[in-house]
């Protein structure tokens, strides 16, 4: 998967239905379980799942830190894309694509790209490890409701 300007790209194959890992992004409650790097935790205050929805979060550090989220959603096709515009702090829009490969096997691709080059410049140096932790995390959480 090649990246665009100002873009962050991040692809992994999970061994689950193309169906379970949208489940797992479009439920609050295992979306809260998952999102974030390692060690983060999540408070939603609100999370209205359709196109002009308003998402907020408080992500919680592993350091103490509290850092405050509010997005909108964009665009949700079942079972094929979640578009949104994360509008605290960075600004930048996010793309995530579900590929069923097989019955039982997907890929899920996390684009995020941002307004401005400054901004994609900071976070570039954190957001690749803290993308492929979010996909660890993800994983975790997606044998757990397999089993």
């Amino acid at each position: 998967m090649s990246a665009g300007e100002n873009e962050i790209v991040t692809s992994r194959v999970f061994d689950f239905p193309r169906e379970l890992a949208f489940r797992a992004w479009t439920t609050p409650e295992w979306l809260a379980r998952w999102w974030g790097p390692e060690g983060f935790t999540n408070t939603f205050h609100e999370c209205d799942m359709r196109p002009g929805g308003t998402w907020r979060l408080t992500m919680h550090g592993p350091n103490g830190v509290d850092y405050p989220n509010h997005s909108v959603f964009v665009e949700i096709v079942p079972s094929e894309r979640i578009v949104l515009d994360h509008l605290s702090g960075h600004e930048f829009r996010v793309v995530a694509t579900f590929e069923g490969l097989d019955e039982s096997r997907t890929r899920v691709t996390f684009r995020q790209r941002f307004k401005l080059k400054e901004e994609f410049e900071e976070a570039k140096t954190y957001c690749i490890e803290a993308n492929e932790q979010n996909f660890d995390r993800l994983g975790k959480l997606l044998s757990e409701l397999a089993s």
